[in-house]
C-alpha cells in the first residue's frame, strides 16, 4: 500500500484498539469515563503509533503487539497533553481543534483524566498479548520515558525556563526529554514487539528516533510562528506570548530551518543498516520534516 494509506489503517487501528481499551462512558466514575474517551479519541496525528508500527513492522512484530504498545503510548501522550493544557501548565484552551479537556468539563476533572490516562496505559501493557518478557520491557521503557529524567522532566525544565535564554546545548536537552523520549520509546518499543534486535539495529534504531524526536520539536517551534491555530489544532504564538525559548528565538527560523533538514538526513543515514526494512520510518521521517513546508 502507499504510504497514505499505510497512515490512515495505522490511524483507524490506533483508533479502533483505544476505543476498546478505554473505560466504556456507561460505566462509574461516568464523567471521568467521559472525559477520557473525550481527550483520547477523535483526533490526532498518532505519530507515536506510526512509529510504534513502523519499527515493529521492521523487525515482524504481530500486529496484536503493535496495537497495544501504541496505545499505551498514545495514553501516555494524550495524558501529557491534558496536563500541559491546565492553567497551572501551559494554560491552552484548545487541544485538537476542540475545547481543552479542562475547558470541556472543568479542571479538577482534567488533572484526573490525565492521571488516569496514565494508569491505563501500563494496565494496557499487561496485556496476555504479550508474554511476561515483553510486559516487562514495555513497562520500564514507557515508564522511564515518562518520568523525570524524560517526559516530566523535560516539561519541569520547560516550565522554569520562561523568561530565560537558554543555550542550544540546553534547549536540545529539554527537548529531548519533553518531546524526544517518548517518540524515542515509541520506536523502541515497537522494536521490543518484534525479533530479537542485533547491537547494530538497536542502536540504529536509537539514532534514528532521536534525530525524528529533534526534529519533531524544531518544527514544532517553527509552526508556533509560521502557523494559524486552524493549521495548528491549538493555539498559535504561545511559546512566543509565553517568553519561552525556542528554536526559533535562539538560532532564528532559517537556521531552524535548516536544522531539520539535517536532523531529515540523520535519520535517512540511520536506517541505512535496516535496509528495505526501514522505508516506513524513512518516510514517517520525510512527514515531519513537510510539516513546514
Amino acid at each position: 500500500m502507499t504510504f497514505d494509506e499505510w497512515v490512515c489503517e495505522v490511524q483507524t487501528r490506533t483508533e479502533s484498539a483505544l476505543s476498546v481499551v478505554l473505560p466504556s462512558e456507561d460505566v462509574e466514575p461516568i464523567r471521568l469515563h467521559q472525559a477520557m474517551r473525550y481527550a483520547v479519541l477523535g483526533g490526532g496525528k498518532r505519530v507515536r503509533p506510526m512509529l510504534c508500527h513502523a519499527a515493529g513492522q521492521a523487525l515482524g512484530a504481530p500486529s496484536q503487539m503493535r496495537d497495544t504498545a501504541a496505545c499505551a503510548l498514545e495514553l501516555i501522550h494524550v495524558y501529557s497533553m491534558v496536563h500541559d493544557d491546565l492553567p497551572l501548565m501551559d494554560n491552552d484552551d484548545v487541544r485538537r481543534d476542540k475545547p481543552a479537556v479542562h475547558i470541556a468539563y472543568d479542571e479538577v476533572t482534567g488533572l484526573l483524566v490525565g492521571d488516569a490516562l496514565q494508569s491505563q496505559a501500563f494496565i494496557v501493557l499487561s496485556s496476555d498479548v504479550l508474554d511476561v518478557y515483553r510486559q516487562a520491557a514495555l513497562m520500564r521503557v514507557l515508564a522511564c520515558a515518562t518520568g523525570s529524567f524524560g517526559m516530566a522532566g523535560g516539561q519541569a525544565i520547560d516550565l522554569e525556563s520562561v523568561g530565560m535564554q537558554l543555550s542550544k546545548t540546553q534547549l536540545e536537552m529539554m527537548h529531548q526529554m519533553k518531546t524526544g523520549a517518548l517518540l524515542r520509546a515509541a520506536v523502541k518499543m515497537g522494536a521490543i514487539c518484534g525479533d530479537k534486535m542485533s547491537a547494530d539495529i538497536e542502536s540504529a534504531l536509537d539514532a534514528y528516533a532521536k534525530a525524528i524526536g529533534l526534529a519533531f520539536q524544531v518544527v514544532d517551534d517553527i509552526l508556533d510562528v509560521t502557523a494559524n491555530s486552524t493549521l495548528l489544532g491549538k493555539t498559535a504564538g504561545k511559546d512566543k506570548a509565553n517568553d519561552k525559548p525556542t528554536y526559533v528565538s535562539i538560532i532564528g527560523l532559517r537556521a531552524s530551518l535548516e536544522l531539520v533538514a539535517q536532523l531529515r538526513r540523520d535519520a535517512y543515514a540511520a536506517l541505512v543498516p535496516l535496509g528495505e526494512r526501514g522505508l516506513r520510518l524513512a518516510q514517517i521521517a520525510d512527514l515531519v520534516a513537510k510539516r513546514i513546508n
